[in-house]
């Protein structure tokens, strides 16, 4: 939590804890509408988000990033860099003359409004910029982040100012509170590049900032895949935690096969439901616009939906206090035909309701009627 935003839901994220998830949300250039913006705010807020990002990269940015500080109940990420490039492609100007020193003031001002955790592509540095350049990935970068920071190494021949000066992010970070998220500039946009050289040396780098960071006594949580294909998901999330000093775990999905567009939120609940079981702790949505569009109102209830699940599965793997006890508690009002004691413990109570509705008879769903094996069990 930013001393500067003061929000009704604060939640700890970490280990022994339930798993949380974000739901991501902002304009683009060819979507600028902050109005759509907030009313997304409010469906992943109604579903029960435990964070939000504004990921913001078209209209007035400060108005959305206000805007959005102002109405969420919970806390509020941002890729700072963003606003800088935006700016600058607004401007017609390429993003490898960034200058580091307005990057770092963009921070500072970011974190001066609220935002309470950032994205820092720190682990984007000459060296694994090299690495990756002579890989044989199929996707290449995929992180708009990831690949923005490394054009600019390329073509400057310099150092990530992430990287170079993250000491004075530390400061910044120190000074408001501010969480940074670790981002994973190198993660893998493939099944196939899964836990690749690249991928690994990223998340080295990322596991010394973490301990610089705790000698700061500034809280990070690492950001992590991506695509993964299912049996490398637990091996993933083990590294991560080694290399890592046990910090917490953001993960993206992760998407066990490339083949769903569309239906992506459902392949980031198989692979989330797993890699939170094995110990990440922070699970961002996948909506069924991945990969295809901006995301509406109903793929951020989709999304926001599909990751709670997956996050509630992972809490009763790990016997998270409460978890098991409330499908417990759903399976006794199933055995009672309780229905409305179903709804109220439903992940979605809302769409419960309205398809049991369609029913004929109240006591019973259209799926077995008078063959309900429930009645028939209780005679």
């Amino acid at each position: 939590k930013n001393i500067n935003h003061d929000f009704k839901n604060i939640m700890a994220i970490g280990k022994g804890l339930k798993t949380k998830i974000n739901a991501n949300i902002g304009t683009s250039g060819d979507c600028p509408s902050i109005e759509r913006e907030e009313r997304k705010l409010e469906v992943a807020l109604k579903y029960g988000t435990d964070s939000v990002m504004d990921l913001s990269t078209g209209g007035d940015l400060n108005e959305a990033r206000l805007g959005i500080l102002e109405k969420s109940t919970v806390m509020v990420g941002a890729v700072p860099l963003y606003a800088v490039a935006a700016k600058m492609a607004d401007e017609d100007i390429p993003t490898h003359r960034m200058d580091g020193e307005e990057l770092l003031k963009s921070i500072d001002e970011q974190c001066r409004q609220g935002i309470d955790y950032i994205t820092v592509h720190c682990g984007v540095t000459k060296e694994s910029v090299k690495r990756m350049d002579a890989s044989d990935r199929v996707c290449g970068i995929v992180s708009r982040g990831g690949s923005i920071l490394a054009d600019w190494i390329r073509k400057n021949g310099k150092e990530n100012p992430l990287y170079e000066y993250f000491d004075e992010l530390l400061e910044i970070a120190y000074k408001y509170d501010v969480t940074l998220s670790l981002g994973d500039g190198f993660r893998p946009g493939s099944i196939a590049d899964a836990t690749d050289r690249p991928q690994i040396d990223e998340l080295i780098i990322l596991g010394e900032l973490s301990k610089r960071a705790y000698e700061k006594n500034v809280q990070i949580i690492i950001e992590g895949p991506g695509h993964v294909p299912l049996d490398q998901i637990e091996t993933n999330m083990k590294l991560q935690k080694s290399l890592c000093n046990d910090a917490p775990f953001y993960i993206l999905g992760p998407l066990p096969t490339d083949i769903a567009p569309g239906y992506d939120h459902i392949t980031s609940a198989v692979g989330g439901a797993i890699a939170a079981s094995a110990g990440a702790d922070f699970l961002c949505y996948v909506t069924p616009a991945e990969h295809l569009c901006l995301p509406d109102e109903d793929d951020v209830r989709e999304g926001v939906i599909a990751s709670k699940i997956a996050a509630h599965i992972a809490d009763i793997s790990k016997g998270v206090k409460g978890a098991l006890q409330r499908d417990i508690k759903m399976s006794e009002y199933r055995k009672n035909l309780d229905w409305e004691g179903m709804f109220k413990t439903s992940v979605d109570p809302e769409k419960a309701r309205s398809r049991f509705r369609q029913n004929m008879d109240i006591n019973s769903c259209t799926m077995c009627g008078k063959l309900c094996a429930v009645k028939i069990d209780q005679k």
